[in-house]
């Protein structure tokens, strides 16, 4: 009986592979990490955009801005002529609602923001509020 012999990776080889992809990958990791929290508050503000066309398009049908965001997906108002959002409200790239109101303080018809990654008011970097303006 002839016995066939086959060469594989020994332990060693296959322990050095481990090393340098893992030191490899410790290195491009938080690079790639912060792309995606950047990337994040780009979405959010092009979600804001989206929203402030579907409200000013809203306002120059009613004449004011609507109560809620819920208003741009129907309403029993005569004059309305929506929706004004081909889907449902996105909630913001964290999960969480976009925060409204029809009532500005900076002399604004309207006021929408996000809270960012935490989700509360306030914070700074990636749990910044973004405004839209």
């Amino acid at each position: 009986m002839k016995v066939i012999q086959t060469r594989g990776f020994t332990l060693i080889e296959l322990l050095i592979v481990i090393v340098i992809v893992g030191l490899l990958a410790s290195l491009v990791a938080p690079e790639m990490f912060s792309k995606v929290d950047s990337s994040r508050i780009k979405t959010a503000k092009a979600q804001m955009e989206l929203l402030e066309t579907s409200l000013n398009t809203y306002r120059l049908d009613l004449g004011n801005y609507p109560d809620s965001l819920d208003l741009l997906l129907k309403s029993e108002n005569k004059n309305w002529d929506g929706p004004y959002l081909p889907k449902d409200i996105p909630a913001d790239p964290w999960g969480n609602p976009y925060v409204y109101s029809n009532k500005s303080e900076t002399g604004i018809s309207f006021s929408l923001m996000s809270y960012g990654r935490d989700g509360r008011p306030g914070g700074e970097g990636d749990d910044a509020d973004i405004v839209h303006k």
